[in-house]
């Protein structure tokens, strides 16, 4: 019956099915999860920096800039997560093309992360029973 008297409503020219903030999320969004994928960071973006302006645009859960496991250093590009998916949108449109410690940044939904493929071992070379084995680089040894 409900879709029956919102039908009626949408056919009779009432707009308040349409302009409410519920049927607009749903229609109208386009990110499924309230994380945000932030590209073109600086390399002196930290996560305080990246948090500081993504606060205004809602409730901040995460900010966190993606480093070198090795370095430490910035690998250009963060993940943003709020609370909800509409201070995600809002975030989204605001601060897209937006400078950021001096550099434009993007900001797009975050996808999911792809599993990695398994590492492709090489199969053991066999030795020609001489005693060498043959290397790509070197040529023969031993």
């Amino acid at each position: 019956m409900a879709f029956v008297s919102s039908f009626r409503r949408l056919v009779a020219g009432s707009n308040s099915l349409l302009s409410s903030p519920s049927f607009c999320v749903r229609r109208c969004s386009t990110l499924t999860s309230p994380r945000l994928f932030v590209s073109g960071l600086s390399r002196l973006t930290t996560n305080e920096k990246l948090q500081d302006a993504f606060a205004s645009f809602g409730q901040l859960v995460d900010a966190r800039v993606i480093t070198d496991r090795e370095t430490g250093r910035s690998k250009g590009f963060g993940f943003v997560t709020y609370a909800t998916i509409e201070d995600a949108e809002k975030a989204k449109a605001e601060m897209n093309a937006k400078f950021l410690d001096g550099w434009v940044i993007f900001v797009d939904p975050a996808r999911p992360r792809e599993p990695r493929r398994p590492l492709q071992r090489e199969p053991p070379r066999s030795s020609s029973g001489s005693g060498f084995t043959t290397n790509k680089t070197i040529g023969w040894c031993e």
